[in-house]
């Protein structure tokens, strides 16, 4: 007799080979006593990643789509094919912690929607400009590194839109070089889903003890000044589809971080004060120079010099990606 397990674990997966493994064995380790499934949905991948998730069959059922469909609309295909009243998702480069299933449960048991905890993977020694997630509170921002959903209020919301790729053709030069990509993958569907679901009842929590770790990919200025370009030109429209960032997220509406902001006071402030002659206009720098000084101290004495000299071109690089976006999907976000 089959049993019907209690969770349906969705990873979609493309290009994904060097850590899928380390994610499917994560998995494999989980302390729970109910049954579960885990799904990976080969999103069109040019690598091994099919063959990697097909070693751990039966245990883990593998999807694959001939070419790559979007995040979101693999997600969709994964939950088409679950059996388990929750849905967990997860990335194909997150390592659940043991008790991440377990934790999950407990937390969703009484409300509709969970966002779970992202923290760097902690074995990785972290520089400057590395790329990760952390997720520690309920910010706004809904991550599919780690997220539960009933089943049902997953359908009734109409699951994920990779609102990006059907509003936009899909960009030239959009290779993801520090990850070894093909492409870029589009941002927000995760978060529009969160809000959606929101806005038809569900009610949502953060689980800090459902912690997922989330892999660190070394890079320098150049790779996170793409990797902010990448993201910058749509943060707006993902302000324009889910207003409620504007209250509960973004620094007071309009910019999109307390950091933002203080770049962008100090680049008018600079202008300003070269246009006019007005000199004291520079103490409009004052802010956003003091914010830099004190991260640079975060990093040591091995790293602070090159965190400085690289700062200044990663943050007016997201300011051109923000003004960007801004005008292109008519949603004001700096």
């Amino acid at each position: 007799m089959t049993i019907s397990p209690s969770v349906s674990v969705i990873i979609p997966a493309r290009d994904a080979a060097p850590t899928l493994e380390r994610t499917l064995r994560a998995l494999g380790d989980q302390r729970l006593d109910e049954a579960f499934e885990v799904i990976v949905i080969d999103d069109g991948s040019a690598d091994n990643t099919a063959q990697v998730a097909e070693r751990h069959a039966p245990r883990v059922r593998l999807i694959r789509n001939e070419r790559s469909e979007g995040p979101g609309a693999a997600r969709n295909r994964g939950v088409a094919a679950a059996r388990g009243s929750v849905l967990a998702f997860t990335d194909s480069d997150c390592f659940p912690t043991p008790q991440w299933l377990a934790r999950g449960l407990e937390a969703i048991a009484d409300v509709d929607l969970v966002q779970g905890a992202v923290a760097p993977d902690p074995a990785v020694a972290r520089t400057p400009f590395d790329r990760t997630v952390t997720v520690t509170d309920d910010g706004g921002f809904y991550e599919t590194a780690n997220m539960f959903v009933r089943h049902d209020v997953f359908d009734a919301t109409g699951g994920f839109t990779d609102w990006v790729l059907e509003r936009r053709a899909p960009r030239p030069g959009a290779v993801d070089r520090r990850r070894g990509r093909a492409a870029r993958t589009p941002i927000g569907e995760d978060t529009l889903f969160g809000w959606t679901a929101r806005r038809h009842g569900a009610r949502s929590r953060f689980a800090p003890e459902a912690l997922v770790h989330h892999a660190v990919v070394p890079g320098g200025p150049r790779d996170e000044i793409a990797d902010r370009w990448h993201w910058g030109r749509d943060m707006p429209g993902l302000a324009r589809l889910v207003p409620e960032l504007r209250s509960s997220t973004f620094y007071r509406r309009w910019f999109f971080h307390r950091k933002t902001a203080r770049l962008d006071l100090a680049l008018a402030g600079l202008a300003v004060a070269v246009l006019t002659r007005r000199w004291l206009c520079l103490l409009a720098v004052v802010p956003y120079a003091d914010w830099v000084g004190r991260e640079s101290a975060r990093w040591g004495r091995e790293h602070a010099a090159g965190f400085v000299a690289g700062s200044l071109a990663v943050d007016v690089a997201t300011f051109g990606a923000l003004v960007t976006g801004s005008v292109s999907w008519r949603s004001l976000l700096l």
